[in-house]
């Protein structure tokens, strides 16, 4: 079947008027439809029902008409959602995400927004820019974002590809869309088992398990303890202050006396909190307390250098903007899931475990901890699950 372009991309020139109308009638009786439907739909509007959309799209590919090339504009929208905008782990996915728009002819549009992750989705309200389908024709999500934004950018057939670790999970939604992953669980069970072949049995985990990628950092970790017969242990601070996180956590579970041989942070800004801590408390890393981050964003700068999990924020800026072009190019294709590896990097903060007769597991007395922003004393408590929990939950 012969492919009619509605842009004229034979040649130089772009068709007559006539032809194009012509196009456009052709699909709206073959859809059922009005012609104006079918120049919102050709043109990006989210003025128009999902359902409708694709029945005119697939009108349009069954008289051989690419509707997608109708719309010339090559603007893609970056937003970051909920993050500092000079967060280094998302620069770098920025980076990496430009590279690729630039390479492939494509222009790239950054935008910081901020919204409730309790909001319905009819109540968000994106930015204006992203609404004129002239000018972008998707959006690349970083930051931190919760399914009702999803769910908004969805009915108004808005394209979109979502960095998945940073999207926190939805009880009973199921719903599937293009993302980009870090295989952190992976990462952390491999570091998790990297510390138990060093001899460590008494390791635990500090980081905020109310954000999505602590939460998978935790998994991974949790899978590995368990797969080796030990009890996980967590210390859990609900804080927004990644550095904050690793410092409170580790005061927390130290102040119970608690036996702790490796620290296993939810980031390297987690772990440089868990330093602080430990040197506060005259431990020495690695001999007294070994400590692992996630991410390697400033691993190399702690003293020791930190060992952890290195993810590769460039690359997976670069697979957002594959996927979400081909999303542009073909609407219709399922959604799809990509997961990058991550890489375990051994410095100089973790080592073997030294047994001794009169060196048992580091466990430090000393005054319970307590949230700046709490009143009442935060300590590690049992958690139903048979895990360890600690630290003050705001």
């Amino acid at each position: 079947m012969t492919e009619h372009r509605l842009t004229g991309e034979v040649g130089s020139l772009d068709p007559p008027a006539k032809i194009v109308k012509l196009g456009l009638r052709q699909i709206a009786e073959a859809a059922k439809v009005s012609l104006a439907t079918v120049s919102r739909v050709a043109n990006g509007s989210t003025r128009v029902d999902p359902k409708l959309q694709k029945r005119v799209r697939e009108a349009a590919s069954g008289l051989g008409i690419n509707l997608s090339s109708r719309n010339k504009s090559k603007v893609l929208v970056f937003l970051l959602s909920n993050r500092d905008m000079l967060h280094p782990f998302h620069s770098r996915i920025l980076i990496g995400a430009e590279a690729r728009c630039a390479a492939r002819g494509w222009d790239m549009l950054f935008l910081a927004y901020r919204y409730s992750p309790n909001a319905a989705w009819k109540e968000l309200h994106l930015p204006q820019v992203v609404h004129r389908h002239d000018m972008v024709r998707a959006v690349i999500l970083a930051g931190t974002n919760t399914h009702n934004l999803l769910e908004l950018l969805s009915h108004q057939g808005i394209p979109f590809v979502a960095l998945g670790n940073n999207v926190a999970p939805k009880d009973g939604c199921d719903e599937q869309f293009d993302a980009v992953f870090s295989d952190d669980i992976q990462g952390a069970r491999e570091m998790t088992v990297y510390l138990q072949q060093l001899g460590h049995e008494e390791i635990w985990f500090v980081g905020n398990l109310s954000l999505p990628w602590a939460t998978r950092c935790y998994q991974g970790y949790r899978q590995a303890m368990e797969g080796a017969g030990l009890s996980p242990h967590l210390s859990d601070i609900d804080s927004a202050d990644d550095v904050e996180v690793g410092y409170l956590g580790t005061k927390s579970l130290l102040s119970r006396s608690l036996p702790v041989t490796a620290i296993l942070g939810a980031t390297d800004e987690a772990a440089q909190g868990i330093y602080r801590a430990l040197t506060e408390r005259g431990l020495q890393i690695p001999d007294d307390v070994s400590v692992a981050g996630c991410n390697d964003n400033l691993g190399g700068l702690l003293s020791p250098p930190l060992t952890t999990i290195r993810e590769f924020p460039d690359l997976l800026g670069k697979r957002m903007v594959d996927l979400v072009l081909d999303r542009i190019t073909h609407p219709d294709l399922p959604p799809r899931e990509i997961t990058i590896p991550t890489e375990l990097i051994k410095r100089g903060s973790c080592a073997p475990l030294r047994i001794r007769a009169e060196q048992q597991p580091v466990a430090v007395a000393g005054i319970h901890a307590r949230s700046p922003e709490r009143e009442d004393w935060g300590w590690a408590e049992p958690l139903s699950d048979g895990s360890t929990g600690g630290g003050p939950r705001e």
